[in-house]
Protein backbone atom coordinates (compact mmCIF):
# COMPACT_ATOMS: atom_id res chain seq x y z
CA UNK A 1 0.00 0.00 0.00
CA UNK A 2 1.54 3.06 -1.00
CA UNK A 3 -0.33 6.76 0.11
CA UNK A 4 0.37 9.45 -2.01
CA UNK A 5 3.27 11.80 -0.94
CA UNK A 6 3.04 15.45 -0.25
CA UNK A 7 5.50 18.00 0.79
CA UNK A 8 6.48 17.96 4.09
CA UNK A 9 5.76 21.28 5.98
CA UNK A 10 8.32 22.74 8.51
CA UNK A 11 7.04 22.30 12.00
CA UNK A 12 8.28 24.15 15.10
CA UNK A 13 8.97 22.70 18.10
CA UNK A 14 6.32 23.06 20.99
CA UNK A 15 6.67 24.58 24.17
CA UNK A 16 5.07 21.41 26.94
CA UNK A 17 4.57 22.03 30.60
CA UNK A 18 7.42 20.62 33.06
CA UNK A 19 4.76 18.61 34.85
CA UNK A 20 3.80 16.49 32.18
CA UNK A 21 7.41 16.34 30.97
CA UNK A 22 8.47 15.40 34.66
CA UNK A 23 4.87 12.88 34.46
CA UNK A 24 5.95 10.95 31.69
CA UNK A 25 9.52 9.82 32.68
CA UNK A 26 13.00 11.50 32.16
CA UNK A 27 14.79 8.34 30.56
CA UNK A 28 17.43 9.44 28.10
CA UNK A 29 17.92 9.26 24.41
CA UNK A 30 19.20 6.17 23.22
CA UNK A 31 22.21 5.45 20.73
CA UNK A 32 21.24 4.94 17.00
CA UNK A 33 18.72 7.71 17.41
CA UNK A 34 19.66 9.65 14.19
CA UNK A 35 17.99 12.76 12.26
CA UNK A 36 17.07 10.91 9.29
CA UNK A 37 17.70 12.10 5.74
CA UNK A 38 15.09 12.77 2.72
CA UNK A 39 13.10 10.15 2.39
CA UNK A 40 14.24 8.29 5.26
CA UNK A 41 12.72 7.77 8.82
CA UNK A 42 13.80 6.72 12.12
CA UNK A 43 11.69 4.40 13.74
CA UNK A 44 11.81 3.78 17.66
CA UNK A 45 10.53 0.54 18.42
CA UNK A 46 9.95 -2.26 21.14
CA UNK A 47 11.79 -4.99 20.82
CA UNK A 48 8.69 -8.05 20.38
CA UNK A 49 8.77 -10.77 18.46
CA UNK A 50 6.22 -9.15 15.70
CA UNK A 51 8.31 -6.20 15.21
CA UNK A 52 11.31 -8.07 14.32
CA UNK A 53 9.18 -9.71 11.94
CA UNK A 54 8.39 -6.21 10.36
CA UNK A 55 11.88 -4.87 10.38
CA UNK A 56 12.54 -7.71 7.83
CA UNK A 57 9.64 -7.34 5.86
CA UNK A 58 10.27 -3.48 5.50
CA UNK A 59 13.65 -3.77 3.82
CA UNK A 60 12.16 -6.74 1.29
CA UNK A 61 8.77 -4.58 0.62
CA UNK A 62 7.96 -1.33 1.81
CA UNK A 63 11.70 0.17 1.21
CA UNK A 64 11.54 -1.65 -1.99
CA UNK A 65 8.24 -0.23 -3.35
CA UNK A 66 9.09 3.43 -2.11
CA UNK A 67 12.39 4.35 -1.81
CA UNK A 68 11.66 5.11 1.82
CA UNK A 69 14.62 3.83 4.13
CA UNK A 70 13.57 2.93 7.80
CA UNK A 71 16.03 3.29 10.38
CA UNK A 72 14.84 1.47 13.01
CA UNK A 73 15.83 1.96 16.96
CA UNK A 74 14.62 -1.26 18.98
CA UNK A 75 14.38 -1.03 22.88
CA UNK A 76 12.97 -3.42 25.51
CA UNK A 77 9.59 -1.98 26.66
CA UNK A 78 10.66 0.22 29.76
CA UNK A 79 13.31 2.03 27.73
CA UNK A 80 11.64 2.69 24.74
CA UNK A 81 8.52 4.19 26.38
CA UNK A 82 11.44 6.83 28.50
CA UNK A 83 12.90 8.08 25.33
CA UNK A 84 9.51 8.53 23.70
CA UNK A 85 8.00 10.39 26.73
CA UNK A 86 11.41 12.32 26.27
CA UNK A 87 12.02 12.55 22.70
CA UNK A 88 8.31 13.96 22.58
CA UNK A 89 8.19 16.01 25.09
CA UNK A 90 11.33 18.35 23.95
CA UNK A 91 10.33 17.89 20.02
CA UNK A 92 13.48 17.57 19.26
CA UNK A 93 12.44 15.41 15.99
CA UNK A 94 15.31 12.68 16.45
CA UNK A 95 12.81 10.10 16.04
CA UNK A 96 9.71 10.68 13.18
CA UNK A 97 7.84 7.09 14.62
CA UNK A 98 7.65 5.45 17.97
CA UNK A 99 5.44 2.51 19.30
CA UNK A 100 3.35 4.07 21.73
CA UNK A 101 -0.10 2.24 23.52
CA UNK A 102 -3.20 3.63 24.30
CA UNK A 103 -2.12 4.88 27.96
CA UNK A 104 0.11 7.10 26.01
CA UNK A 105 -1.66 8.56 22.92
CA UNK A 106 -4.77 10.51 24.16
CA UNK A 107 -2.36 12.67 26.53
CA UNK A 108 0.38 12.72 24.29
CA UNK A 109 -1.85 14.05 21.40
CA UNK A 110 -3.76 16.30 24.47
CA UNK A 111 -0.16 17.62 24.67
CA UNK A 112 0.21 18.95 21.09
CA UNK A 113 3.01 15.77 20.79
CA UNK A 114 1.98 13.82 18.02
CA UNK A 115 0.50 14.48 14.30
CA UNK A 116 -3.29 13.53 13.85
CA UNK A 117 -3.29 10.67 11.56
CA UNK A 118 -7.15 11.92 10.10
CA UNK A 119 -5.70 11.58 6.26
CA UNK A 120 -4.14 8.03 6.62
CA UNK A 121 -7.95 7.60 8.29
CA UNK A 122 -9.36 9.15 5.02
CA UNK A 123 -7.57 7.02 2.17
CA UNK A 124 -10.11 4.06 1.28
CA UNK A 125 -7.56 1.95 0.73
CA UNK A 126 -6.31 2.06 4.26
CA UNK A 127 -10.21 1.05 5.32
CA UNK A 128 -9.83 2.91 8.61
CA UNK A 129 -13.75 0.81 9.83
CA UNK A 130 -11.97 -2.58 9.12
CA UNK A 131 -10.15 -1.32 12.28
CA UNK A 132 -11.94 -2.49 15.20
CA UNK A 133 -13.83 0.60 16.82
CA UNK A 134 -12.70 0.10 20.26
CA UNK A 135 -9.07 0.31 18.92
CA UNK A 136 -10.08 3.59 17.27
CA UNK A 137 -11.59 4.68 19.70
CA UNK A 138 -8.68 4.23 21.87
CA UNK A 139 -6.14 5.78 20.08
CA UNK A 140 -8.33 8.99 19.53
CA UNK A 141 -8.87 12.35 21.29
CA UNK A 142 -10.71 14.90 20.40
CA UNK A 143 -12.97 13.26 17.62
CA UNK A 144 -9.55 12.80 15.58
CA UNK A 145 -7.38 9.43 15.14
CA UNK A 146 -3.87 10.13 16.58
CA UNK A 147 -2.32 6.20 16.00
CA UNK A 148 -3.01 3.48 13.94
CA UNK A 149 -2.41 0.18 15.75
CA UNK A 150 0.34 -2.32 15.06
CA UNK A 151 -1.37 -5.09 17.09
CA UNK A 152 -4.15 -5.26 19.15
CA UNK A 153 -5.17 -7.74 21.98
CA UNK A 154 -7.71 -7.81 25.22
CA UNK A 155 -7.48 -10.81 27.60
CA UNK A 156 -8.96 -14.36 28.73
CA UNK A 157 -8.32 -17.24 29.85
CA UNK A 158 -6.42 -20.35 28.81
CA UNK A 159 -7.00 -24.17 29.98
CA UNK A 160 -5.35 -27.18 28.90
CA UNK A 161 -8.94 -29.03 27.48
CA UNK A 162 -7.33 -32.68 27.88
CA UNK A 163 -6.59 -32.21 31.51
CA UNK A 164 -10.05 -31.19 32.54
CA UNK A 165 -11.70 -33.83 30.45
CA UNK A 166 -9.20 -35.73 32.62
CA UNK A 167 -10.40 -34.66 35.51
CA UNK A 168 -13.93 -34.30 34.63
CA UNK A 169 -14.12 -30.44 35.32
CA UNK A 170 -16.13 -28.53 32.51
CA UNK A 171 -14.90 -24.88 31.66
CA UNK A 172 -17.63 -22.36 31.15
CA UNK A 173 -17.60 -19.21 28.11
CA UNK A 174 -18.11 -16.90 30.73
CA UNK A 175 -16.30 -18.38 34.07
CA UNK A 176 -16.34 -16.31 37.08
CA UNK A 177 -13.43 -15.78 39.24
CA UNK A 178 -14.43 -18.09 41.94
CA UNK A 179 -14.77 -20.83 39.31
CA UNK A 180 -11.75 -20.38 38.03
CA UNK A 181 -10.07 -20.35 41.79
CA UNK A 182 -12.19 -23.82 42.25
CA UNK A 183 -10.75 -25.26 39.47
CA UNK A 184 -7.44 -24.34 40.03
CA UNK A 185 -7.42 -26.14 43.34
CA UNK A 186 -8.85 -29.35 41.99
CA UNK A 187 -6.06 -29.34 39.79
CA UNK A 188 -3.39 -28.97 42.06
CA UNK A 189 -5.00 -32.07 44.47
CA UNK A 190 -5.30 -34.16 41.11
CA UNK A 191 -1.69 -32.88 39.10
CA UNK A 192 1.61 -33.79 41.10
CA UNK A 193 3.25 -31.67 38.99
CA UNK A 194 1.71 -29.03 38.05
CA UNK A 195 0.01 -25.86 39.45
CA UNK A 196 -3.58 -24.59 38.65
CA UNK A 197 -3.25 -21.31 37.47
CA UNK A 198 -0.86 -18.85 36.20
CA UNK A 199 -0.80 -14.98 36.82
CA UNK A 200 1.25 -12.12 36.76
CA UNK A 201 3.08 -10.86 39.53
CA UNK A 202 6.08 -9.09 39.05
CA UNK A 203 5.91 -5.66 39.42
CA UNK A 204 5.07 -3.18 36.90
CA UNK A 205 1.71 -1.08 36.27
CA UNK A 206 1.72 -2.82 32.92
CA UNK A 207 2.43 -6.32 34.65
CA UNK A 208 0.85 -7.63 37.63
CA UNK A 209 -1.24 -4.10 38.20
CA UNK A 210 -2.77 -4.63 34.94
CA UNK A 211 -4.29 -7.74 35.84
CA UNK A 212 -5.19 -6.95 39.27
CA UNK A 213 -6.88 -3.70 37.74
CA UNK A 214 -9.47 -6.27 35.59
CA UNK A 215 -9.87 -8.08 39.07
CA UNK A 216 -10.90 -5.13 40.78
CA UNK A 217 -13.23 -3.43 38.35
CA UNK A 218 -15.50 -6.80 38.02
CA UNK A 219 -15.20 -6.99 41.92
CA UNK A 220 -16.84 -3.79 42.58
CA UNK A 221 -13.23 -1.76 42.88
CA UNK A 222 -11.93 1.29 41.69
CA UNK A 223 -8.66 3.21 41.65
CA UNK A 224 -10.47 6.65 42.80
CA UNK A 225 -14.53 7.78 42.63
CA UNK A 226 -15.80 10.71 40.96
CA UNK A 227 -14.55 12.60 43.45
CA UNK A 228 -10.79 11.67 43.04
CA UNK A 229 -11.48 10.22 46.57
CA UNK A 230 -9.09 6.73 46.76
CA UNK A 231 -10.34 3.59 46.94
CA UNK A 232 -7.68 1.46 46.87
CA UNK A 233 -7.42 0.10 50.63
CA UNK A 234 -11.22 -0.66 50.49
CA UNK A 235 -14.68 -2.25 48.93
CA UNK A 236 -13.87 -3.86 45.84
CA UNK A 237 -10.07 -3.31 45.34
CA UNK A 238 -9.36 -4.84 48.47
CA UNK A 239 -11.50 -7.73 48.26
CA UNK A 240 -10.31 -8.39 44.49
CA UNK A 241 -6.38 -7.80 45.51
CA UNK A 242 -6.28 -10.25 48.32
CA UNK A 243 -8.22 -12.62 46.21
CA UNK A 244 -5.64 -12.33 43.11
CA UNK A 245 -2.97 -12.80 46.00
CA UNK A 246 -4.30 -15.83 47.92
CA UNK A 247 -4.85 -17.18 44.34
CA UNK A 248 -1.37 -16.96 42.97
CA UNK A 249 0.22 -17.70 46.29
CA UNK A 250 -2.35 -21.05 46.64
CA UNK A 251 -2.37 -22.29 43.68
CA UNK A 252 -0.24 -20.53 41.64
CA UNK A 253 3.08 -20.88 39.71
CA UNK A 254 6.33 -21.08 42.06
CA UNK A 255 8.31 -17.90 42.19
CA UNK A 256 5.36 -15.95 40.87
CA UNK A 257 6.30 -12.50 41.51
CA UNK A 258 9.05 -12.95 39.06
CA UNK A 259 6.48 -13.64 36.64
CA UNK A 260 5.42 -11.92 33.44
CA UNK A 261 3.93 -12.85 30.24
CA UNK A 262 7.02 -14.67 28.82
CA UNK A 263 7.29 -16.76 32.04
CA UNK A 264 3.70 -17.83 31.96
CA UNK A 265 4.08 -18.26 28.14
CA UNK A 266 6.61 -21.13 29.15
CA UNK A 267 5.20 -22.34 32.01
CA UNK A 268 1.73 -22.96 29.93
CA UNK A 269 3.26 -24.52 26.39
CA UNK A 270 5.81 -26.71 29.21
CA UNK A 271 2.73 -28.41 30.57
CA UNK A 272 3.43 -26.52 34.09
CA UNK A 273 0.23 -24.93 34.80
CA UNK A 274 -3.14 -25.97 33.54
CA UNK A 275 -4.65 -22.57 33.11
CA UNK A 276 -3.39 -18.94 32.51
CA UNK A 277 -5.48 -15.35 32.55
CA UNK A 278 -3.42 -13.53 30.27
CA UNK A 279 -3.18 -11.12 26.87
CA UNK A 280 -5.27 -12.90 24.34
CA UNK A 281 -1.63 -12.65 21.84
CA UNK A 282 -0.30 -15.39 23.63
CA UNK A 283 -2.75 -17.78 22.10
CA UNK A 284 -0.68 -17.78 18.74
CA UNK A 285 2.30 -18.84 20.73
CA UNK A 286 0.43 -21.67 22.25
CA UNK A 287 -0.98 -22.89 19.10
CA UNK A 288 2.13 -22.30 16.92
CA UNK A 289 3.45 -25.26 14.74
CA UNK A 290 6.13 -26.15 17.06
CA UNK A 291 4.27 -24.98 20.33
CA UNK A 292 3.93 -29.00 22.91
CA UNK A 293 0.17 -28.20 23.87
CA UNK A 294 -0.78 -27.25 20.30
CA UNK A 295 -4.55 -28.38 20.20
CA UNK A 296 -4.86 -28.54 23.70
CA UNK A 297 -5.58 -25.31 24.96
CA UNK A 298 -9.15 -23.80 25.05
CA UNK A 299 -9.92 -20.46 25.37
CA UNK A 300 -12.88 -18.12 27.08
CA UNK A 301 -13.39 -15.20 28.22
CA UNK A 302 -11.66 -13.10 31.05
CA UNK A 303 -13.44 -14.15 34.51
CA UNK A 304 -15.89 -11.93 35.96
CA UNK A 305 -17.38 -11.38 39.09
CA UNK A 306 -20.33 -8.78 39.10
CA UNK A 307 -19.78 -6.73 35.45
CA UNK A 308 -20.53 -9.31 32.64
CA UNK A 309 -17.35 -8.68 30.78
CA UNK A 310 -14.01 -7.94 32.28
CA UNK A 311 -10.74 -8.35 29.73
CA UNK A 312 -8.59 -5.37 29.23
CA UNK A 313 -8.13 -3.79 25.89
CA UNK A 314 -4.29 -2.89 24.84
CA UNK A 315 -2.50 -1.99 21.65
CA UNK A 316 0.92 -1.17 20.84
CA UNK A 317 0.49 1.25 17.98
CA UNK A 318 2.17 3.77 15.62
CA UNK A 319 2.71 7.66 16.59
CA UNK A 320 4.24 10.39 14.36
CA UNK A 321 6.17 13.30 16.50
CA UNK A 322 5.05 16.52 15.95
CA UNK A 323 8.00 17.73 15.36
CA UNK A 324 9.33 15.31 12.83
CA UNK A 325 10.59 16.65 9.03
CA UNK A 326 9.13 13.75 7.30
CA UNK A 327 5.58 13.86 8.17
CA UNK A 328 4.63 12.76 4.77
CA UNK A 329 7.26 9.20 4.67
CA UNK A 330 5.93 8.62 8.21
CA UNK A 331 2.38 8.37 7.42
CA UNK A 332 3.25 6.22 4.41
CA UNK A 333 5.12 3.98 6.52
CA UNK A 334 2.64 4.14 9.37
CA UNK A 335 -0.36 3.24 6.94
CA UNK A 336 1.50 0.28 5.27
CA UNK A 337 2.87 -1.34 8.62
CA UNK A 338 -1.20 -1.31 10.04
CA UNK A 339 -2.09 -2.79 6.68
CA UNK A 340 -4.26 -5.79 5.14
CA UNK A 341 -1.09 -5.74 3.19
CA UNK A 342 1.41 -6.70 5.59
CA UNK A 343 -0.71 -8.89 7.24
CA UNK A 344 -0.54 -10.89 4.30
CA UNK A 345 3.30 -10.52 3.77
CA UNK A 346 3.23 -11.73 7.20
CA UNK A 347 0.71 -14.96 6.39
CA UNK A 348 3.16 -15.78 3.54
CA UNK A 349 6.11 -15.56 5.76
CA UNK A 350 6.03 -19.12 6.72
CA UNK A 351 9.95 -19.57 6.00
CA UNK A 352 10.29 -17.34 8.70
CA UNK A 353 10.36 -18.26 12.59
CA UNK A 354 8.65 -14.82 13.30
CA UNK A 355 6.34 -15.31 10.34
CA UNK A 356 3.31 -17.34 9.17
CA UNK A 357 -0.09 -16.86 10.02
CA UNK A 358 0.00 -17.25 13.82
CA UNK A 359 2.37 -14.66 13.99
CA UNK A 360 -0.34 -12.24 12.15
CA UNK A 361 0.05 -9.14 14.43
CA UNK A 362 -3.96 -9.45 14.73
CA UNK A 363 -6.34 -7.96 17.39
CA UNK A 364 -7.13 -4.82 14.94
CA UNK A 365 -8.51 -5.87 11.85
CA UNK A 366 -12.35 -7.61 11.07
CA UNK A 367 -10.94 -8.85 7.95
CA UNK A 368 -8.78 -10.67 9.71
CA UNK A 369 -11.11 -12.69 11.23
CA UNK A 370 -13.12 -13.52 8.02
CA UNK A 371 -9.72 -14.62 6.62
CA UNK A 372 -9.98 -18.50 5.43
CA UNK A 373 -5.88 -18.46 5.54
CA UNK A 374 -6.11 -17.16 8.87
CA UNK A 375 -8.94 -19.31 10.98
CA UNK A 376 -7.35 -22.39 9.14
CA UNK A 377 -4.66 -22.24 12.23
CA UNK A 378 -6.41 -19.66 14.38
CA UNK A 379 -10.12 -21.26 14.53
CA UNK A 380 -9.59 -21.95 18.16
CA UNK A 381 -9.15 -18.58 19.60
CA UNK A 382 -9.70 -16.29 16.88
CA UNK A 383 -13.51 -15.71 18.21
CA UNK A 384 -12.81 -15.58 21.90
CA UNK A 385 -10.32 -12.77 21.06
CA UNK A 386 -12.09 -10.69 18.99
CA UNK A 387 -15.10 -10.49 21.22
CA UNK A 388 -12.68 -9.80 23.48
CA UNK A 389 -11.48 -6.70 22.67
CA UNK A 390 -15.04 -5.79 21.20
CA UNK A 391 -16.59 -6.06 24.50
CA UNK A 392 -13.83 -4.22 26.24
CA UNK A 393 -15.06 -0.80 27.69
CA UNK A 394 -12.38 1.26 28.29
CA UNK A 395 -14.45 4.50 29.88
CA UNK A 396 -16.84 2.23 31.50
CA UNK A 397 -15.02 -1.19 33.02
CA UNK A 398 -16.56 -1.52 36.17
CA UNK A 399 -19.53 -0.96 38.47
CA UNK A 400 -19.56 2.50 39.53
CA UNK A 401 -18.55 5.61 37.47
CA UNK A 402 -14.98 7.42 37.66
CA UNK A 403 -13.17 10.43 36.23
CA UNK A 404 -11.22 8.65 34.13
CA UNK A 405 -10.69 6.48 31.55
CA UNK A 406 -8.85 2.86 31.28
CA UNK A 407 -9.52 -0.65 32.00
CA UNK A 408 -6.08 -2.11 33.12
CA UNK A 409 -4.79 0.80 33.72
CA UNK A 410 -5.50 4.82 35.43
CA UNK A 411 -5.69 7.16 31.88
CA UNK A 412 -3.48 9.77 33.27
CA UNK A 413 0.70 10.53 33.38
CA UNK A 414 1.30 10.12 36.83
CA UNK A 415 -0.17 6.35 36.87
CA UNK A 416 3.49 5.47 35.69
CA UNK A 417 4.56 6.64 38.80
CA UNK A 418 1.70 5.62 41.86
CA UNK A 419 0.93 2.48 39.58
CA UNK A 420 4.54 1.42 39.46
CA UNK A 421 5.22 1.61 43.12
CA UNK A 422 1.48 0.34 43.54
CA UNK A 423 2.56 -2.52 41.79
CA UNK A 424 6.12 -3.23 43.66
CA UNK A 425 3.65 -3.45 46.97
CA UNK A 426 1.46 -5.94 45.56
CA UNK A 427 4.53 -7.82 44.61
CA UNK A 428 5.83 -8.03 47.74
CA UNK A 429 2.47 -9.49 48.67
CA UNK A 430 2.47 -12.18 46.13
CA UNK A 431 6.28 -13.01 47.61
CA UNK A 432 5.08 -13.21 51.02
CA UNK A 433 7.29 -10.41 52.27
CA UNK A 434 4.64 -8.29 53.48
CA UNK A 435 0.73 -8.94 53.66
CA UNK A 436 -1.59 -7.81 50.99
CA UNK A 437 -3.90 -4.86 53.49
CA UNK A 438 -0.14 -3.47 54.25
CA UNK A 439 0.81 -3.36 50.72
CA UNK A 440 -2.76 -1.66 49.78
CA UNK A 441 -2.89 0.79 52.83
CA UNK A 442 1.03 2.07 51.04
CA UNK A 443 -1.27 2.20 47.51
CA UNK A 444 -4.02 4.32 49.27
CA UNK A 445 -1.57 6.93 49.91
CA UNK A 446 0.22 6.99 46.75
CA UNK A 447 -3.31 7.20 44.70
CA UNK A 448 -4.53 10.17 47.29
CA UNK A 449 -1.75 11.71 46.71
CA UNK A 450 -2.16 11.93 43.06
CA UNK A 451 -6.54 12.47 43.61
CA UNK A 452 -5.52 15.63 45.90
CA UNK A 453 -3.91 17.28 42.98
CA UNK A 454 -6.87 16.72 40.54
CA UNK A 455 -9.30 18.14 43.25
CA UNK A 456 -7.50 21.18 43.62
CA UNK A 457 -7.31 21.13 39.47
CA UNK A 458 -11.31 21.33 39.91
Amino acid sequence: MRARRRTPAALTALSLATVLLTACGTGGLGAGGTSAGEHSITVLMVNNPQMLELQELTAEHFTKETGIEVNFVVKVEQDMRDTASTEFANQSGIYDVATLSNFEIPYYAEAGWISDMESIADDPEFDQDDILPPMTEALSANGKVYGQPFYGESSFLMYRKDLFEKHGLEMPANPTWDQVAGFAAKINEAEADMRGICLRGLAGWGDNLASITTVVNTMGGTWFDEDWNAQVNKGGFKKAANFYVDLVREHGEAGAATFSFPQCLNAMQQGKVAMWYDATSGAGSLEAPESPVKGKVGYVAAPHDQTENAGWLYTWAWAIQKASRHQEDAKEFVAWASSKEYEQLVMADTENDTGGPTNVPAGKRASTYENPEYLEVAGSFATPTVNAIKNAQADDPGVQKRPYTGIQFVGVPSFTDFGTECAKQLSSAISGSKTTDAALDRCQSLAQEYGDVQKEKQ
